[in-house]
């Protein structure tokens, strides 16, 4: 009986030794607007965090997203669901709400109120500094698994923008805090709690906002603070905003204790400051190389401060982006490739076309999408032809689809309708991509693929589209349980989240479409 007994417990020791440990803290780094050649452009520079992801964690060259729009919003919500915009429901940063009939933002809430800074009076449009939650996310992230397998668990998500907070740390978090420009005070929602806690307060109390507007970012005087309503209106602007961002990261740390309590911990943080730099002067400019490099100082000294709270070595780092950006048009054609300003006005096209077809009226909700045109639905219903025949839906599309493509100003390169969105597309990558944005109770009812290198506006540039400067970005992983090495098969975003809960031990978050990357080593 003692043999058995003592075999048995053998046994049970063997099988306890072989369970891996699970690491105590995850960090999931999302750069705002971060191309992959970032990584190699400019790699002699990096000699912190990037430099470390680089040299002991798993290095994917061929990351890519597969959907448009390739906004911020859609790419928080795909880092940790893994669920494409034609199941979260994240179809852009913004989009027409057919039954609440206005624009919404993809986290604006107004059945809850901000914590930390005044709420602002509700207004005919949701606006990016109006109370937020992750309502409109339809799935469940890698940190709601978490939290719902092991409650004990903290989930918190930083971003100096509120959709970059919400979105990639989910319903269930403990707490999401982003930057109010108003007050110079990171704040919340009471989606997540009635106040916020000590260690954020203390933070703000610091008042590092204030004494940020008076340093001047050195060798790009252009810069000018002061020129702005709010005194923190441009912060984001600038490598204070993403400064910010890092010290905030470090009092949630300590605050939370996070990877200090013998389960596992998800921080998310998401680095803005790279977006609103590069909308305005381009990937080739100087200044984004510079706040590259000091992206990189800054995830060394969060490294850093992860070590002396918790440590490096029961740490998993994912990073990635949430997009990437296309050449100014000024440098396209300083290279002899295609690209430009669109001159022509897409709502102005249809709205016209429209009505010489088919009569006045107001044919199209103004100002509702990012990409995307949406049909107003009871000028439509009331429509009637040349023969006095109500009018017909695929009548409407295809006048509409005409004129966008036939004008030469516009450089739309395809259109694709709801009612074929709807009905299935298959084709390209393009129309893979499109299908992939597709939720057709909040998409446009045409939406728009611009040739390559065209955009809306007369300076800086942007992100939008199918094409690979848009949607190739780095995936980087590193810690326990990651192999390193360098990855060169095509992946996709949507694989970073199965591949964390396969990790963890977790269930797959429920939208999630992404496989699972060969890096594990357990």
């Amino acid at each position: 009986m003692a043999v058995a007994f003592s075999a048995l417990s053998w046994l049970a020791s063997v099988a306890q030794a072989q369970v891996p440990a699970q690491p105590k803290l995850v960090v999931v780094v999302v750069i705002d607007q971060f191309r992959y050649d970032y990584l190699t452009r400019f790699r002699q520079d990096y000699h912190g965090g990037l430099d470390r992801l680089l040299s002991q964690g798993a290095d994917f060259t061929n990351g890519f997203y597969a959907q448009v729009p390739t906004v911020t919003a859609v790419g928080h919500s795909i880092m940790l669901s893994g669920a494409m915009p034609a199941v979260s429901g994240i179809v852009g940063n913004a989009w027409y709400d057919r039954a609440e009939g206005k624009v919404v933002t993809s986290v604006c809430d107004w059945n809850v109120s901000v914590v930390g800074a005044p709420t602002p009076k509700r207004g005919d449009k949701c606006a990016d500094s109006d109370p937020a939650s992750p309502q409109r996310l339809l799935v469940s992230t890698l940190g709601d698994e978490l939290k719902d397998a092991h409650p004990e668990s903290r989930v918190v998500g930083i971003s100096i923008k509120a959709r970059g907070a919400i979105l990639p740390s989910g319903h269930s978090a403990d707490g999401a805090f982003w930057f109010d420009d108003g007050t110079g005070n990171f704040v919340t929602s009471s989606f997540y709690m009635e106040k916020l806690p000590d260690w954020a307060v203390e933070f703000n109390n610091r008042k590092l906002a204030a004494k940020y507007v008076e340093q001047k970012w050195e060798g790009f005087p252009k810069w000018d603070f002061h020129s702005f309503t709010s005194p923190y209106a441009k912060l984001p602007a600038s490598p204070w905003g993403n400064e910010l961002i890092e010290q905030f990261a470090e009092a949630a740390i300590a605050g939370e204790k996070l990877g200090q309590r013998g389960a596992t911990d998800l921080l998310t943080v998401s680095f803005s400051s790279n977006d609103y730099v590069g909308h305005a002067v381009g990937p080739n400019a100087p200044e984004v190389r510079d706040m590259a490099i000091r992206t990189d100082q800054l995830l060394g000294k969060l490294f850093e401060w992860i070590d002396k709270n918790g440590g490096m070595k029961d740490t998993v780092v994912v990073l990635s982006a949430d997009h990437g950006v296309a050449a100014t048009p000024q440098h396209a054609e300083k290279m002899r490739v295609p690209g430009g300003y669109v001159s022509g006005d897409a709502e102005e096209v249809v709205q016209n076309a429209l009505t010489r077809s088919f009569g006045k009226g107001a044919w199209l909700i103004p100002g509702a999408g990012e990409t995307s045109l949406y049909l107003n639905w009871e000028t439509v219903r009331k429509a009637h032809n040349a023969s006095g025949e109500p009018v017909e839906e695929h009548d409407i599309y295809r006048v509409a689809t005409s004129a966008l493509l036939s004008n030469a100003q516009l450089h739309v390169a395809r259109v694709y309708t709801q009612e074929q969105l709807a009905n299935g597309v298959a084709g390209d990558f393009i129309a893979q991509a499109e299908m992939n944005g597709f939720y057709a109770k909040r998409s446009g009812d045409l939406n728009l693929v611009f040739e390559p290198g065209y955009m809306s506006g007369k300076s800086g540039t942007t992100h939008f589209s199918p094409w690979a400067y848009d949607r190739h970005v780095p995936m980087l992983l590193m810690g326990p349980g990651i192999k390193p090495g360098r990855y060169n098969e095509n992946v996709q975003v949507n694989d970073i989240a199965p591949t964390l809960a396969t990790l963890l031990d977790l269930q797959t978050p429920s939208g999630s479409s992404g496989h699972v990357l060969p890096v594990l080593t357990r």
